[in-house]
């Protein structure tokens, strides 16, 4: 009898959570605990979702504390805490720092530290979604901390030039001085007008919550689209964005937000367990959930 609770005590183990609004969709905790059970390890990942719990950004310190007493390995975080969690971490990687927005936090030795593994996830579905895109003039709508990340993987890709939109204007410029300082010669710039942008654009990309479940709709107008453009998503429930379906249905080339929501967890995988997560066998096991 005594040999099975021995057997349970060897098995490593990790909690992990995802702090946000509107998460009961999300796809992370599976693919996580997923993986966790493929590589053998006891994984349990939690949703904390601010709009359930009727909490707002003005908890994030509280329910880092309670992570920490809690035992939890680490934190995803996401929509719209991924800038307000920063004053409440003890460290920011190299990344995060540049970036200026956090979407995973490991809780070790008493420290918070903050990463940024969405950069990384979209760079790589950008590579693999969209190979060969036209990517001189881009047009970014959102600046938040999504739009943060997404906007430093595209000036890596080498988009030559970046116009970005956001809902408030001063995010949208401090974005902007941030790209200009980190990338010289690949030019930042505030939108002003949407339709001669779009004109001008090879392709979009949209990192504004606009075309999730719960906040219906598109950032761009479906008469400003022509087939010639790329579109790229970060939503990815529904996956099918109404942007998305406007742009298919002009023939336009797509990319759905499951390759950048699949690498930032590998990512993420990987700082929780200090394991190489399987790329591939995430993939396929977010595919097989419904949604």
């Amino acid at each position: 009898m005594s040999a099975v609770p021995a057997a349970r005590a060897a098995q490593p183990s990790v909690l992990a959570g995802l702090i946000g609004s509107g998460i009961q969709l999300s796809r992370t905790p599976a693919m996580h605990e997923q993986e966790g059970k493929a590589q053998g390890l006891g994984y349990v990942y939690r949703l904390i979702d601010l709009d359930a719990l009727k909490l707002d950004n003005s908890a994030l310190e509280e329910l880092l504390t309670a992570a920490q007493r809690m035992g939890f390995t680490g934190l995803n975080i996401t929509f719209p805490s991924k800038q307000a969690i920063i004053p409440y971490l003890d460290e920011l990687s190299s990344e995060a720092q540049g970036i200026g927005a956090v979407n995973t936090v490991v809780l070790k030795n008493g420290k918070r530290v903050g990463h940024n593994t969405d950069c990384l996830g979209f760079a790589e579905g950008f590579r693999r979604g969209l190979v060969d895109a036209p990517r001189q003039r881009v047009v970014q709508m959102g600046a938040g901390g999504a739009g943060s990340a997404v906007a430093h993987a595209l000036l890596l890709e080498g988009v030559r030039q970046l116009t970005l939109f956001d809902v408030n204007p001063q995010s949208a410029r401090t974005l902007v001085d941030n790209l200009n300082a980190h990338f010289p010669g690949q030019p930042a710039r505030v939108g002003d007008d949407l339709a001669v942008a779009v004109g001008e654009a090879d392709g979009i990309v949209n990192t504004t919550p606009m075309g999730m479940a719960k906040l219906p709709g598109t950032p761009v107008p479906k008469a400003l689209l022509r087939p010639e453009l790329w579109v790229a998503e970060i939503v990815y429930f529904p996956l099918e964005t109404q942007l998305l379906k406007d742009a298919r249905a002009l023939g336009c080339r797509t990319l759905d937000g499951s390759t950048m929501a699949v690498f930032q967890a590998v990512k993420a995988f990987e700082l929780f367990t200090g394991l190489e997560a399987d790329a591939e066998r995430m993939t396929a096991h977010f595919h097989s959930m419904n949604g």
